[in-house]
């Protein structure tokens, strides 16, 4: 078995291993795992409001943490306006949504 092992302050904190070893591995603990099915796309800006509202985040509270107005990011929300980059990654740092950052 081929293992990487990435240590952090002198301890070892992750251990990266071939896909073949991991579901032999997984195989042999009695569980069953499929091979991921590529990347997962971000979801769109159409989905921002319902985003935000699910995790309990006000208009306010977003729009501040990213650094614009509210009434700015209802309008996003909204789709009448686009996101610069700069307010696409704040918001992806907001809400936790990857992908976003990574959009030009």
């Amino acid at each position: 078995m081929n293992v990487q092992v990435i240590m952090r302050d002198g301890e070892a904190e992750y251990a990266v291993l071939p896909w073949a070893d991991y579901q032999a591995l997984l195989q042999a603990a009695g569980q069953a795992t499929q091979a991921p099915t590529g990347a997962v796309s971000a979801p769109s800006f159409s989905q921002l409001q319902a985003l935000r509202e699910e995790q309990g985040q006000s208009l306010e509270q977003v729009a501040r943490a990213v650094g614009i107005s509210p009434v700015y990011l209802g309008l996003i929300e909204s789709g009448e306006r686009e996101p610069d980059a700069a307010i696409k990654r704040s918001l992806a740092r907001v809400l936790g949504v990857a992908g976003w950052e990574a959009e030009s």
